[in-house]
């Protein structure tokens, strides 16, 4: 058995590239940033920050999210998977990885996003699966409490 599975949360570097094929499926294409803290060691080594860059692709429902909601400087916690895909350029086999999606969820104030949100809730959650979109907000099913 294995899992391939990351979570990130972090910044969009650029305002997403929305595609479409075959019959009117989306998919959006944007990079996400997550940055570590710097520091100091104990013996007084100065550690810069460090960000690194990701490339998320998000299909479907997830597409149409990020078509409506997600811009440059959004923050969002994001669930996926991690593909690596490959092709040839001018002789040159050059590869990518990135970060299927399976789900986007909205964070921030609300004044951080110039547009209307989702949801009346300032987080919103889409859920994705290879074969079918939910596009409602993410509920904890073990809560049970009425409110």
């Amino acid at each position: 058995m294995s899992i391939n599975k990351v979570i990130l949360v972090g910044n969009v570097g650029k305002d997403p590239e929305i595609r479409y094929i075959d019959t009117n499926v989306g998919v959006a294409n944007f990079t996400l940033a997550t940055t570590e803290r710097g520091f100091k060691t104990q013996n007084g080594k100065e550690i810069p920050e460090r960000t690194e860059w990701h490339n998320i692709v998000a299909w479907r429902g997830l597409a149409d999210l990020a078509e409506k909601y997600i811009r440059k400087g959004s923050q969002l916690y994001i669930e996926g998977k991690i593909r690596t895909r490959s092709w040839e350029k001018d002789g040159v086999k050059r590869y990518t990885t990135e970060v299927y999606a399976d789900t986007i969820q909205l964070l921030g104030k609300r004044s951080d996003t110039p547009i209307e949100p989702l949801a009346t809730k300032p987080e919103t959650t889409i859920q994705s699966n290879e074969s079918t979109t939910s596009m409602a907000p993410k509920i904890d099913e073990e809560d049970d409490l009425p409110f």
